[in-house]
């Protein structure tokens, strides 16, 4: 049973982060480009453009949201994991186990304040963030704050599904150790 679940999980997972992957370095190339329009405005030009420090900071988060979930599942976070390894296997599981489990109750804390920030971000709109919408009859439409907060709400989520499954994991781990379950080892780093 739990082969499966975890068999639907990676079948889920894996295609929904790549998807994370792809945007995050896209966001990536682009906030790039926008930090060096600004410099070349600013430097080379003498006429900085207002809306380029919003829109990086937008960028940012939303790569970070995209892309910290990978990481989570891949183990690329930092951990210290000295007292995990030395113990014997059974104690040190278990012991993983219940940093997975606490740190699913922080993100799904997470979740909650997070829907309340993004709530909130409906009321604001971007000081500097605007989409010309006159081709349809609108004019200048601010950005709402509320689409930069998701950024963090949706890698909080994902965070969440990913730490769902390194617990299911690490359970597999301690009923049946070793079912080929090496690189599913939250504090191993899994080859790209």
């Amino acid at each position: 049973m739990l082969n499966t679940v975890l068999g639907l999980f990676d079948k889920v997972l894996t295609p929904v982060l790549a998807i994370g992957r792809n945007l995050a370095w896209m966001a990536l190339v682009l906030m790039v480009a926008i930090i060096m329009a600004q410099v070349i405005s600013r430097y080379i030009v003498n006429s900085p453009l207002s809306w380029t420090e919003e829109a990086a900071r937008f960028l940012m988060l939303w790569m970070t949201g995209l892309i910290a979930p990978t990481a989570y599942r891949r183990g690329g976070f930092v951990s210290i994991d000295m007292l995990l390894t030395a113990l014997p296997k059974k104690i040190g599981g278990v012991i993983a186990l219940m940093f997975l489990l606490l740190a699913l109750l922080v993100l799904i804390t997470g979740i909650k304040l997070g829907l309340n920030h993004v709530k909130s971000g409906w009321i604001f709109n971007s000081s500097s963030l605007k989409i010309d919408m006159s081709w349809f009859g609108y004019g200048l439409l601010r950005l709402k704050l509320a689409w930069m907060y998701m950024a963090l709400l949706v890698g909080v989520i994902l965070l969440t599904v990913v730490n769902i499954e390194l617990v299911l994991k690490a359970i597999q781990r301690l009923v049946t150790p070793g079912a080929g379950l090496e690189a599913a080892d939250p504090l191993a780093v899994e080859s790209v």
